[in-house]
């Protein structure tokens, strides 16, 4: 990427926070792209609603619960952050469920979103 070139990056998560990599691996890209001071979206979708659910206990499963770390994204300037309404409604869950604050959107809107964007990617 070229200085001074900002470009719109949006990453889709569409996986449960734990039993893969993926989950992970996205909130560390969120990050590095945000530390690069481009613009960056978050989008969650299907299983990928659950890595924002509150109360998180994995202790059972022996692995680091790393959902704290979603709200220190604002502090990188990463406040765009989006919900799959049919998701969570599918899940159970409801906004008041969620670590952060989000815009819950239908798929049409999500759709238009990412037709916005210059990069997306999928995890």
């Amino acid at each position: 990427m070229s200085e001074g070139i900002t470009k719109k990056f949006m990453f889709v998560n569409r996986t449960a926070p734990y039993g893969s990599i993926y989950a992970l691996e996205s909130l560390e890209v969120v990050l590095i792209t945000a530390a690069f001071d481009q613009d960056v979206s978050v989008v969650f979708i299907d299983d990928g609603v659950w890595q924002l659910k509150k109360g998180q206990q994995t202790k059972g499963i022996e692995t680091k619960n790393f959902s704290p770390t979603y709200r220190a994204l604002e502090g990188y300037d990463v406040e765009k952050l989006y919900v799959d309404r049919e998701s969570l409604a599918a899940r159970g869950l409801t906004e008041e469920d969620l670590l952060v604050d989000v815009v819950v959107m239908d798929a049409d809107e999500l759709g238009k979103l990412m037709a916005e964007q210059d990069v997306i990617l999928s995890f």
